[in-house]
């Protein structure tokens, strides 16, 4: 078989899904709602260049990203988790191309070139961050593209909870899946406080094959109320128990975020 009999004619949008953990068509897969969600961890350098990202998105890239139809862009600080200087960048795509073809596009814009040139022309021995991971979902139907918490913006001491739950299998994970969609839980999510700020099936990345969410809570002390009252509703009582989505989460790692001055989100 030769290599261009292999891949579909359709090009990326039509291929990637086949490396994800979607038992779907790729027909089925493509014309199903749901924007495509980057997701940026920037491992930060310390001392006077820790901030260089955070200034690079701030002053250059957001204002670049906003203009090319990008809109919102997230940008996060951790407040617990990995003892690790990190930032953590949230951008939605409404197609696979943009994601794609988004480092060229970033190149090729010469205003942002010129006002990221500190960033963009930074020395070997004096980076602006010590390295980039990606990772890129498909947000859930339920939930197509990020929900910016507009009751919360005005908020400068609101967190995010990042939730990563692994499964052990492609298809325990698809289960788990189908339980936050068709099972309801998404809307349990929204009923006891949980607000959801994206829910993304995993395409590319780590600990895969995975989900991950991101929900908001006005301070520590509302995420811990919320949390209880989620776990003693009837409705999650009910599908928690359901036989069906047993044994589908293997490992659940946790982060919690506070927005950058220049977040959207």
């Amino acid at each position: 078989m030769k290599r261009r009999d292999f891949f579909p004619a359709a090009g990326a949008a039509a291929v990637l899904p086949a490396f994800g953990f979607s038992p779907r068509t790729n027909k089925e897969y493509n014309e199903s709602p749901g924007d495509y969600l980057e997701l940026i961890r920037y491992r930060l350098s310390t001392g006077a260049r820790k901030t260089a990202v955070r200034d690079f998105f701030r002053d250059a890239a957001i204002p670049a990203l906003n203009k090319m139809g990008i809109s919102p862009i997230g940008v996060f600080n951790v407040k617990f988790g990995a003892n690790d200087p990190s930032l953590y960048v949230l951008i939605g795509h409404k197609s696979i191309e943009s994601f794609v073809t988004l480092p060229q596009r970033i190149l090729d814009n010469k205003d942002l070139m010129t006002a990221a040139r500190d960033y963009m022309d930074a020395p070997m021995s004096d980076p602006a961050y010590v390295r980039i991971e990606k990772t890129l979902f498909k947000a859930f139907k339920y939930l197509p593209s990020i929900n910016v918490p507009a009751d919360k913006m005005g908020n400068p001491s609101r967190i995010y909870e990042m939730r990563t739950y692994e499964s052990h299998s492609l298809k325990s994970a698809m289960k788990k899946i189908e339980m936050f969609n068709e099972g309801g839980e998404i809307d349990l999510f929204k009923k006891t406080g949980l607000f959801p700020v994206f829910f993304g099936e995993t395409l590319a990345g780590t600990m895969m094959p995975n989900l991950t969410y991101m929900v908001v809570f006005n301070d520590m002390a509302e995420r811990d109320k919320n949390w209880a009252v989620f776990a003693q509703d009837p409705g999650w009582q009910k599908i928690s128990k359901d036989p069906q989505y047993a044994n589908t989460v293997s490992n659940i790692t946790d982060f919690i975020l506070t927005p950058d001055a220049c977040s959207q989100v």
